[in-house]
């Protein structure tokens, strides 16, 4: 059965308080809870991504050997997801606040990404999630560049949208950063000069800080470390006649030469992990916002929004990507896309826990569960952006009622037997 009018339609004004008193009971049930198990494993992700950094950077040093670059790239770049999905990410929703640390918490923690914090966390812990996929309000729902939903006029710009998509893809960071800004606003007048030019001001500061650290530090770092060692051990060996036609290099010239090959290989690869960090960051984010089976919403639907329509509203405007305890770890958890909506400032770790619960209440109530493996729901939001980069477009057939999961993944069925 597939529908594509809103799953509120059949519920009642009682069901609908009714889901929010169970969604809510949910939630105080695991924040009663929380304690040194959920501390351990936040503190453990942060001291792993540590370990990361540090061992690729070493591996780094010997880059010169391609298999030692690649590996050092490698581990880079799961450093850099696990640092902006698992941990900066879900800090900067306060997920951690309550352990009241000074360090990890939502106040003052800074992650590797051209995002400023406070920038960050109003256009995404607040519009965002409050205004979750209603139309003309929530900022994400086609980052104000792309027309994601049939509801959106048509415009001959986005004919271009198959194309710069590629380009937000590969420079997500730098795309939210600047998404962050509200284009919207600014065009509008909405936001004074003044306003404009301080959050300018912080997004160039935190992107210098990104250039110096990824592009000029780190390579220097590993150019000095390299061009120690070259002039100590000093230029290889040559002939004999070499020497007396002094044809070969000095033992500082060898040491130049080393340093701005070492160099530039770290330049390169810490130009590919961001890359790879950039493409991970967008596919896990476009595919838990905007598949086909994802609704919208008109503001006049949320008109006089009760909190049992807020929670509806969070349930099928996301969409979770299955996966296994690795792949949820590398996705910040936002595998489990519809949990992070219903429950933004619950530590990530508890969503595999409450998801069984979730669809229970999904079952009873009539009401999807939008879930479905990552590459599936990756081609739907490509295919998406490229059909509606053309006038017209109808609104995709939306799943229908949840009847029972088909398929579990390996850390849920866990949870299960432990259950």
């Amino acid at each position: 059965m597939s529908t594509t009018e809103s799953p509120m339609a059949h519920l009642t004004p009682e069901q609908i308080e009714g889901i929010a008193a169970e969604l809510g009971a949910i939630h105080d049930e695991v924040f009663a809870e929380l304690g040194d198990r959920d501390r351990r494993y936040i503190v453990s992700m942060i001291e792993m991504h540590r370990r990361l950094v540090v061992l690729s950077r070493v591996i780094l040093l010997f880059s010169r050997a391609k298999p030692a670059w690649l590996a050092g790239t490698g581990m880079l770049s799961l450093a850099k997801i696990l640092e902006n999905m698992e941990i900066g990410h879900n800090v900067m929703h306060g997920q951690w606040d309550w352990m009241n640390d000074p360090q990890i918490n939502s106040s003052t923690w800074d992650w590797d990404s051209a995002s400023t914090p406070a920038a960050w966390k109003h256009s995404h812990n607040y519009v965002h999630h409050t205004y979750t996929n209603i139309r003309g309000k929530d900022k994400d729902l086609g980052y104000e560049i792309m027309r994601i939903d049939p509801h959106q006029p048509w415009h001959p710009v986005y004919l271009l949208q198959p194309f710069y998509n590629v380009l937000l893809m590969m420079l997500f960071e730098w795309g939210v950063a600047f998404h962050d800004l509200d284009l919207d606003a600014v065009r509008s007048g909405e936001k004074s000069q003044k306003d404009v030019l301080y959050e300018l001001k912080g997004i160039w500061g935190k992107a210098w800080r990104q250039i110096l650290k990824d592009y000029i530090a780190w390579p220097l770092m590993s150019a000095g470390a390299s061009a120690a060692v070259a002039y100590a051990v000093g230029p290889p060996k040559v002939s004999r006649w070499d020497r007396l036609r002094r044809r070969g290099p000095s033992r500082v010239q060898h040491a130049a030469s080393v340093a701005s090959r070492a160099y530039n290989r770290t330049v390169a690869a810490d130009a590919a992990a961001n890359l790879i960090r950039n493409l991970w960051s967008y596919s896990i984010i476009f595919c838990g916002h905007f598949p086909d089976q994802t609704y919208t919403f008109s503001q006049e639907e949320t008109e006089n929004e009760t909190t049992g329509g807020r929670y509806v509203r969070q349930l099928i405007g996301a969409a979770n990507i299955e996966g296994g305890p690795f792949f949820h770890v590398m996705s910040g958890n936002l595998g489990y896309q519809v949990e992070h909506h219903l429950y933004p400032d619950m530590p990530s770790t508890r969503y595999g826990e409450i998801a069984p619960k979730v669809r229970e209440i999904c079952e009873r109530y009539d009401l999807p569960y939008n879930t479905g493996p990552l590459g599936k729901q990756l081609a739907m939001v490509h295919r998406t952006i490229i059909r509606l980069a053309f006038p017209g477009g109808k609104v995709r057939p939306k799943p229908g009622p949840y009847r029972g999961e088909k398929v579990r993944t390996s850390g849920e069925r866990e949870t299960a037997l432990a259950a």
